[in-house]
Parts: structure tokens; sequence; C-alpha cells
């Protein structure tokens, strides 16, 4: 079983690390509001990361066979969400200075992993890879394989909330935060149009 997670870091590492959904929400979010701010949200992501993933690791992804329109209106609802809030962002100043605009909340960030097409993705191509059909303890393996997945996914998503948290230092001003929120935002907004057209 050692080789095999290894083997699933490795192939995790680009993908939990690219710009995403998720990724760019937790750094946008960690800019405005710092790191602590994002943990609410951050919880609410990864709990629903472990309960999905583990539901596909234990068959649900038979619903996409069943219904295949599910897939592209989950897309839809997906990037919608995601443009949503690209457009609350883009309205936040200062982090010092903002009235309107609120860290993103725990339901936020499990709503926006459930609304996130590139996640059922990759959590099925991980499981035809890392799951053996002929695997005698099927259960053990499934919850090994989604607790190593979610946590390389917090710990990539902890990287862009520093990230964000560190740049926002360099943008305190009220000025220059509302264009580090405005390009942020634009990030975000990119990504919902990525997942329209992939």
């Amino acid at each position: 079983m050692t080789e095999t997670i290894v083997a699933l870091l490795i192939f995790l590492f680009p993908l939990a690390y690219s710009p995403g959904p998720g990724n760019m929400l937790f750094a946008a979010n960690g800019a405005l509001f710092g790191f602590r701010a994002t943990l609410p949200a951050s919880a609410g992501y990864h709990l629903a990361t472990w309960l999905m993933t583990l539901g596909v690791g234990l068959g649900l992804t038979g619903l996409f066979e069943t219904w295949p329109l599910l897939f592209p209106v989950l897309k839809t609802a997906g990037a919608i969400y995601v443009l949503w809030l690209a457009l609350k962002l883009s309205r936040a100043g200062a982090t010092t200075t903002t009235q309107t605009a609120r860290p993103a909340s725990f339901t936020d960030g499990a709503v926006l992993l459930l609304l996130n097409p590139k996640a059922y993705v990759i959590i099925a191509l991980m499981f035809s890879q890392f799951l053996s059909p002929t695997e005698p303890h099927v259960l053990a393996a499934v919850m090994v394989i989604t607790t190593v997945f979610t946590l390389n996914n917090l710990l990539a998503f902890s990287t862009w909330t520093l990230i964000g948290d560190r740049l926002a230092r360099a943008f305190r001003e009220d000025r220059s935060a509302i264009w580090l929120n405005r390009g942020f935002a634009a990030v975000l907004a990119g990504v919902a149009v990525w997942i329209l057209l992939a």
C-alpha cells in the first residue's frame, strides 16, 4: 500500500496545485481576509471532499452513467457559482476597510466542492488508476485513497491561501487591494469559463 500512496501523491501533485476553482477561491480569501478566516470554508470543502470521494470510490459514479445529463448540469451550475463568487470578490475593497465582503463560509466551501466538475473527473480517474478491481479489502483501500486525496488537497489549498495572504500584505492600501481583488476575481471568472468549455 505504501507504493500505491507514493504513486498516488505523485499523480495528484500537479492536479492539486494547479489553479482551479478551489485554489483560486482560497487564494483570494486568504488575500482579502487572512489565513485564519478561511478555516471554516476549508473545513466545509474538505469534509465534502472526503465524503464525496468516499461515495465515488464506493460506486456513486454509476449515477453519471444512469443520468448522463447530470454531469453537464453540474458543470453549468459549478461555473455559475464560481462566477458569482468572482463577482462578490470583484466588489471587495481592502481588508481593513471592507464592510460588505465576508470570508467564504463552511457552506460556501462545501458547495464549491459539490459543484466542481474538475473534482469529479479527478476522483473518478484516481480510483480507476489506483483501486484494483481484485483488491481484497475494498473499503479499507477506498478509505486510504480518500483520506490521502483529501489531505493532499488540504495542503495544496493551505499553500494557495498562504500565498494570497502574503500577497495581500503588499497590497494593504484600499486602492491596491481593490486591484488585487479584481485580479483574483478575473482569474476566478476565467476558471468558470474554463469549466464551461472543458
